[in-house]
């Protein structure tokens, strides 16, 4: 299950508008989501490097 924090909702939610339709804000919490997912994964090492990048690249545009 992917979790997000709840002071990361809160501070964004400061930065949508009066008004927002609940498609924007499914947007929203989908962004803070994947960056937190993101950092974890950066803290954890699950990371590529430039040149295994490169290398995969190769392979898709065959």
């Amino acid at each position: 299950m992917n979790r997000i924090s709840k002071t990361s909702v809160l501070s964004s939610l400061k930065d949508l508008p009066e008004q927002f339709s609940t498609d924007e804000l499914m947007d929203k919490l989908i962004l803070i989501q994947k960056v937190e997912e993101g950092l974890k994964q950066s803290e954890n090492g699950e990371t590529y490097t430039t040149d295994e990048i490169k290398a995969m690249l190769k392979k898709w545009s065959k």
